[in-house]
């Protein structure tokens, strides 16, 4: 299927590994141009190599998406590079953290930077004639127990969906779509299931066989739901959280 990608300008945040560089992997096979952020600096330029080697034009820099300031200029600094923007995506986030305050990580990583983001890169988005904004969140917004240390995660990411669904509303009109994925667990390499694979096992397999599909997800199984989503093929949905979890939640929207 031809996703009609070609020359749109794509925007990634935590775009250094994971999910993040698998979705901006993917656009750029599409055709599309891509500007990612990281807060780590040496793995956003082994990633910005990596993509760079794709062909395509990608700019890359250092933020914490926990500061507003930084990712508003990220935000305009991406858009001059690439010469506007078309496609915004936010993947970052503190994950499931268990530093001595895990509330306000998620609030200032998941969900204020999502509102940062939206807020500095709509006047962008509404020059685009396809603009489309996709927030990663997570099943562990739609059922708790998954991660015993989950909590705030899960709530702010809930809290995530709610804006999302506000702003498809507020934005529609000015052409602009906004969606959701809600991956359930994912493995990659160096990513959270891979450490819970080698420190709790149990676990790890018990996350296997409460999938539908008797496995994980691993991190292009988001990026294709995701390029999907971003693409003008998809023109016609917003306010959509699309869970990608292989049947882990035991659930069904009617």
């Amino acid at each position: 299927m031809n996703l009609d990608l070609e020359g749109k300008r794509a925007l990634v945040t935590g775009g250094s590994r994971g999910i993040g560089l698998a979705i901006a992997r993917t656009l750029l096979a599409e055709g599309a141009a891509v500007g990612i952020c990281a807060r780590g600096e040496e793995g956003l330029s082994k990633a910005a190599a990596e993509l760079s080697s794709q062909g395509g034009t990608v700019f890359h820099r250092v933020v914490d998406v926990a500061d507003p300031a930084a990712l508003t200029e990220f935000v305009g600094a991406t858009a001059t590079a690439l010469g506007g923007l078309d496609i915004v995506i936010a993947n970052a986030s503190a994950s499931v953290s268990e530093g001595p305050d895990p509330w306000l990580d998620n609030f200032r990583a998941d969900l204020m930077s999502l509102v940062t983001l939206l807020e500095a890169a709509a006047p962008h988005l509404e020059r685009s004639a396809a603009a489309a904004v996709l927030a990663i969140a997570s099943t562990s917004a739609l059922e708790a127990g998954v991660l015993p240390t989950a909590n705030s995660f899960g709530a702010l990411k809930a809290a995530m969906l709610q804006h999302v669904s506000a702003q498809a509303r507020a934005l529609g009109p000015k052409g602009v779509r906004v969606n959701a994925i809600s991956p359930g667990p994912v493995f990659f390499e160096g990513g959270v299931w891979d450490h819970i694979r080698a420190g709790v096992p149990a676990l790890f397999e018990g996350a296997v066989a409460a999938s539908a599909l008797g496995k994980l997800a691993g991190a292009d199984d988001i990026a294709n739901a995701a390029t999907f989503l971003v693409s003008p093929v998809a023109g016609h949905i917003t306010g959509v959280n699309l869970v990608v979890d292989g049947g882990f939640t035991n659930r069904f929207d009617f």
